[in-house]
């Protein structure tokens, strides 16, 4: 337990909610800072609720007022924001920001940024440790700003000692772009078949929230210089993540086709988790260096994440319940139940 101030940024986000919880039931004195300034009604007596706009440097430096012990960031996203932090470095004691694995490239030079290209899927190897290189930093593209703004903040590690962690997939309540949808609202519409590509055996790391969360909490307690993965213990391939939510559902499928290489097209066999090659995160150093051990494993997390994706969708349509989603991926693409039995019925004439 502890008895010192915390303020974090960004707490009504998907992983913020559950780092406030964690903070708050921890014994820390817990700002929540947002723009809306609103609270989470499963968070504890005695969370003080912030309204703070992240783009106004003053707003932002007025919110943190005197100080805090340990500042959270959950919404830092380029070099910018690192210096935005520098400059609050008299008045934080250190500072826990979420950064992505989406940071590494192979000894290739391929990363996610380069998926999209011919044979342009990393290969990375299983697990990534985080001394693997990293893409360079820049302003282009996700990866390349949070590049830039570790090593912004790593560089001013003497003045404000900062822990970066590298998130995989995240998932869990309140997501705007919520994975575990693909298979949920198959389940809900009675899908009676799937398809999916690599043979069913794509694994992207997955991380939930309360897991984030731990890392958070334990590096908060533990201030220092650091660059960790943040990931759940175990990375299913996406056949076994359908067949855990299957099991939540109690739908299953009659039939599951498995295509041997990448989707025919975007629509036919694709999914949120699907790749050429494993993505796997290295857990080894959060352990020896915070002593982290996981909350919760990826099955037993699913029953909350399930009930909530479906009652965001009563009565809605998935792209107005989960807009980011349907942007990020396309509105005529995950759940394009035409294209799919256009190919099973090609597939079995074939």
């Amino acid at each position: 337990m502890t008895g010192g101030s915390v303020f974090v940024l960004g707490a009504t986000g998907q992983v913020g909610r559950a780092a406030v919880a964690a903070l708050a039931a921890d014994g820390w004195d817990v700002r929540a800072g947002s723009r809306g300034g609103a609270g989470d009604g499963t968070w504890p007596e005695g969370v003080r609720h912030v309204s703070v706009d992240r783009a106004d440097d003053a707003a932002l430096a007025g919110a943190v007022g005197e100080g805090c012990d340990v500042l959270v960031d959950m919404v830092a996203f380029g070099p910018g924001h690192a210096r935005q932090l520098g400059a609050l470095s008299d008045r934080i004691g250190s500072a826990v920001v979420i950064s992505s694995g989406a940071v590494y490239q192979d000894d290739q030079g391929r990363s996610f940024d380069t998926q999209g290209r011919p044979d342009g899927f990393p290969r990375y190897p299983v697990p990534i440790p985080e001394a693997q290189p990293t893409v360079d930093a820049g302003d282009s593209t996700y990866g390349t700003r949070k590049v830039a703004l570790e090593r912004e903040l790593l560089a001013a590690a003497g003045e404000l000692p900062v822990t970066l962690l590298r998130a995989g997939a995240i998932h869990g309540p309140h997501c705007r772009t919520p994975r575990e949808l693909y298979f949920v609202k198959r389940a809900l519409d009675r899908r009676p078949v799937r398809v999916l590509a690599y043979g069913g055996g794509s694994r992207f790391h997955p991380v939930h929230v309360s897991n984030v969360a731990e890392l958070i909490r334990l590096a908060a307690l533990r201030p220092g210089p650091r660059v960790l993965n943040a990931a759940d213990p175990g990375a299913p391939t996406v056949a076994e993540i359908g067949a855990a939510i299957d099991e939540v559902t109690g739908f299953r499928p009659s039939g599951t086709f498995l295509i041997g290489g990448p989707p025919p097209s975007p629509s036919v066999g694709e999914t949120p988790w699907s790749g050429a090659h494993p993505v796997v995160y290295d857990m080894g150093a959060a352990e020896r260096e915070l002593g982290y051990r996981p909350v919760t494993e990826y099955a037993q997390s699913l029953p909350a994440t399930v009930e909530w994706l479906a009652a965001q969708l009563q009565g809605r349509h998935w792209t107005e319940a989960f807009p980011k989603m349907a942007a990020n991926y396309g509105r005529d693409v995950l759940f394009d139940y035409v294209a799919e039995d256009a190919w099973l019925k090609q597939h079995k004439a074939g």
